[in-house]
């Protein structure tokens, strides 16, 4: 790829021995300065593929007075995630790189930006904040990278994002990444890029080959009794159990922290102090069992992940992808299990859909999931989720008929 020996001797140190698709495929477009709009699932290396270039193109710190390069993120873990991989990389050089979000004192970020920095990765409002206090400077910037670009949007920054891309030098390199790149991302794209050049290096499954699929019927009062004996049965070398909202979340922590040894929980409503912790205990491996929103779904790139559980199924098929995509990182195997009450079955044929696979059915013997008889495998999908076979026996029906067609 041409890079630089201290970049080699990094990447040795990190022990990246060869790039994986994306970072074959975008870095030596990106040091050649072409604006770029790479589509490509969590946990391929996306991180790498925009720091190693922009890391190579960087100016000395005696001729650049301001921050040159800005990474935007969704969340605040994804924020530090970012930092931190870009510090790794960046072993060897005389290079400063500041992480600034919301949740943490905004006096001690103005001063590590009065200190000097070369990249600048943050969250859309905190950054919007800095900028509007005159701590952060955008005149000298010469890369600008959006990631998870999707999420960004559909969490609400999308005129936050405007306003910094607006601030920016027009001569600058823009660098878009996301799993997806639907309507809204590509309109972005057209608007604030320069004659961007497309790389899509996601695959036709969206679900990783790695990662075994499986749901369960359940009645909603006994999901935590299904939970229960699924750890139990699994023994998880790490496991994240998925909530929709923060109280349940808390709810089933709290239930779960009696039973288990090494259970956390995270959500939006934690103090950035508490997250922080419970982010450094789930990486170090201390806590086994991680309890979250999709705070956590996107970004957070934790290898020893084996099991990941829907204890509520995603309102949205992408955040299905995402939350999946927690475990079978860089090719390990994974396994996910999605409960799905007996209202919810046409929620799960729209991800089925999504990601042109069917689940297969699991159950656990002698534990009774339901309180009424479900249909037969024949049925109608508006009238809910039909009890299939235990894979891997093939599932016949209107349904797998009806999911074929619409694929």
């Amino acid at each position: 790829m041409g890079l630089s020996k201290t970049m080699l001797a990094s990447l040795a140190a990190a022990e990246y021995l060869d790039p994986t698709p994306i970072q074959a495929g975008l870095i030596p477009r990106a040091l050649e300065g072409t604006d770029l709009m790479g589509q490509a699932q969590t946990g391929t290396g996306k991180t790498a593929a925009f720091c190693i270039p922009i890391l190579e193109r960087l100016l000395p710190r005696s001729e650049a007075m301001w921050p040159q390069a800005i990474v935007l993120a969704p969340t605040r873990e994804l924020a530090v995630q970012v930092r931190d991989e870009c510090v790794k990389l960046a072993a060897g050089r005389d290079i400063q790189i500041v992480a600034v979000y919301g949740g943490k004192p905004i006096r001690k970020q103005v001063e590590q930006l009065r200190r000097g920095a070369e990249i600048i990765v943050g969250t859309p409002g905190r950054v919007m904040d800095l900028m509007n206090r005159g701590a952060l400077v955008l005149g000298e910037i010469r890369f600008v990278v959006l990631d998870e670009a999707d999420r960004m949007l559909d969490i609400g920054f999308r005129p936050d994002i405007e306003k910094i891309l607006r601030r920016c030098p027009r001569s600058r390199q823009t660098l878009l990444l996301s799993a997806t790149i639907p309507p809204p991302v590509k309109r972005l794209a057209e608007r604030y890029m320069h004659e961007p050049e497309s790389v899509d290096f996601s695959v036709k499954d969206l679900a990783v080959e790695t990662i075994e699929q499986w749901y369960f019927t359940v009645d909603s009062e006994r999901k935590y009794d299904l939970l229960v004996k699924l750890l139990e049965r699994e023994q998880p070398r790490q496991a994240i159990i998925f909530c929709r909202t923060k109280r349940g979340t808390d709810k089933v922590y709290r239930r779960l922290d009696r039973s288990f040894k090494d259970v956390d929980t995270i959500h939006g409503d934690l103090q950035q102090r508490s997250r922080d912790r419970v982010m450094r205990s789930f990486r170090d491996g201390q806590t086994k069992i991680l309890v979250a929103t999709d705070v956590v779904g996107r970004g957070i790139d934790v290898t020893s992940i084996s099991h990941i559980i829907n204890y509520d199924i995603p309102q949205f098929c992408d955040d299905y992808v995402h939350r999946v995509g927690r475990t079978g990182r860089m090719g390990r195997e994974g396994v996910a299990f999605t409960f799905v009450t007996p209202e919810e079955g046409n929620e799960l044929t729209r991800i089925e859909m999504r990601i042109n696979r069917l689940l297969k059915r699991a159950e656990i013997p002698d534990f009774v999931a339901l309180s009424k008889p479900q249909p037969s495998d024949d049925f109608d999908a508006e009238e809910g989720k039909s009890a299939e076979p235990l894979a891997p026996k093939p599932v016949f029906g209107r349904r797998t008929r009806r999911i074929r067609r619409a694929l």
